[in-house]
């Protein structure tokens, strides 16, 4: 057999092995060696597999993801979630939806210190679902905001996706997170649209709150003055070229220390409970990265992706015609498979053919994110819904789907405004030099 038969026969492999829902990291990794047995030498695949496990673990690079992933637990366990919320709900809590559009702001503040979506949905609906429940907001809105909100933990800088997208394509994972802040903001603000549309349809699904003294709304914000200061100190240090991707990263790990030290929270036991879950949520991503570089050797040789780029940048169709069949995989597979594997799948195809169609690379992994973030709330496997979900359980799953789907619609937007405005994502990288 040829190369190339070889990988569509892995391909079809992985696919399976997937769906009988075996973990991601070890199925990349299993087809990957087998894959690359049968195209070079058995020899040649054990020691490609033992080189990437050994140099994802080793890698200096990757250190940034324990780092920020320590930083949100801290923050976590610190409380801070529930300031940023408060906060956000004494400004926008008198509107009609107002406590919807709290969650969003309260998802977007906590996703700029957390970078994880799933985290960052687990973490608001905690917070957010038991307030908007005392003001009788409409399930499938609370349930479908959070959701939906969860998702920018995966744009808003710092993100664990545009690291690994980062490492993996050799990009400045300075310029991807300066990319996320305007298509993070953008699409924060169309969520706040779309609440306001549905509550303007049925008022009774989101009720307002009383109205806060100025007094106390200056107050709130005064109470997560530290987290902001965290905030602008570990981005626009990295914006500002004084510390690395990384040295932001132990920058803002030790400022989450000083952050729960002066709210009085920072104790043994919940250092401890920081560490752990650090750990887990690391090695998690660690593994899929080791995994995911296996499959990555297996695919070079094969020349897929080459093969691939050659196939659709020679398609009688516009550059922005390409991109959209692209983007309607990444949707559909999105519904399907872990948004962090998918990116590890699939950059080693279609990253070959953005680089020949002429696209930026970082325009190219915003567009990435912004439409996995779209999986996370689809079914069948919409993971931010089944988080919010399993925090709380008098919501059933199909209303969580269902008061997700105008969010849906928001991303639809922002995936087009994207495409069509490419500048969106590249501004602030390009104005930043």
């Amino acid at each position: 057999m040829s190369p190339v038969e070889i990988g569509v026969i892995g391909l079809v492999a992985l696919l399976v092995l997937l769906v009988a829902s075996l973990p991601v990291a070890f199925v990349m990794a299993l087809v990957g060696t087998v894959g690359f047995a049968a195209i070079v030498s058995p020899r040649a695949a054990l020691a490609v597999l033992a080189s990437d496990f050994m140099e994802s673990f080793a890698s200096y690079g990757l250190t940034v993801i324990p780092l920020f992933v320590f930083m949100g637990q801290v923050c976590f366990h610190a409380g801070i979630s529930g300031k940023l919320f408060k906060a956000a709900n004494r400004w926008f809590g008198p509107l009609r939806g107002g406590l919807a559009m709290a969650a969003v702001g309260a998802c977007a503040a906590f996703g700029a210190i957390c970078g994880s979506g799933p985290a960052t949905a687990a973490t608001m609906a905690s917070v957010t679902l038991p307030e908007m429940r005392r003001y009788k907001y409409s399930p499938s809105l609370a349930g479908g905001v959070v959701a939906a909100g969860g998702g920018l933990g995966m744009l808003i800088p710092p993100s664990v996706v545009f690291i690994v997208y980062g490492i993996m394509t050799e990009q400045s994972i300075g310029k991807l997170f300066m990319a996320g802040v305007v298509p993070g903001i953008l699409i924060a603000l169309l969520f706040c649209a779309v609440v306001a549309i549905v509550c303007a349809i049925d008022p009774s699904a989101g009720p307002a709150s009383e109205k806060r003294p100025l007094r106390e709304r200056l107050a709130a914000l005064g109470e997560i003055s530290e987290t902001l200061i965290l905030f602008a100190l570990v981005i626009g240090g990295m914006f500002a070229g004084f510390f690395t991707p990384t040295e932001g990263a132990a920058v803002g790990a030790a400022g989450s220390l000083i952050v729960a030290a002066i709210s009085r929270k920072l104790t043994f036991r919940m250092l401890a409970r920081a560490l752990e879950e650090t750990i887990r949520t690391s090695c998690m991503v660690l593994i899929i990265v080791a995994g995911a570089s296996v499959f990555g050797h297996f695919l070079a040789v094969t020349e897929m992706p080459s093969l691939l780029a050659k196939w659709l940048s020679g398609l009688p169709l516009p550059a922005w015609a390409v991109m959209t069949i692209i983007g309607f995989f990444y949707l559909v597979a999105g519904c399907f498979v872990d948004s962090l594997a998918l990116v590890m799948l699939t950059v080693p195809i279609f990253y070959p053919v953005v680089l020949r169609l002429g696209y930026s690379p970082i325009w190219f992994g915003v567009l990435v994110v912004v439409i996995t973030q779209m999986g996370v709330i689809t079914p069948p496997v919409g993971v931010n819904v089944y988080v919010v979900s399993g925090i709380d359980r008098s919501i059933p799953i199909q209303t969580i789907f269902r008061g997700a789907m105008p969010f849906l619609l928001a991303l639809f937007v922002a995936a087009a405004l994207l495409i069509v405005f490419p500048g969106i994502a590249t501004w602030l990288p390009n104005l930043a030099g």
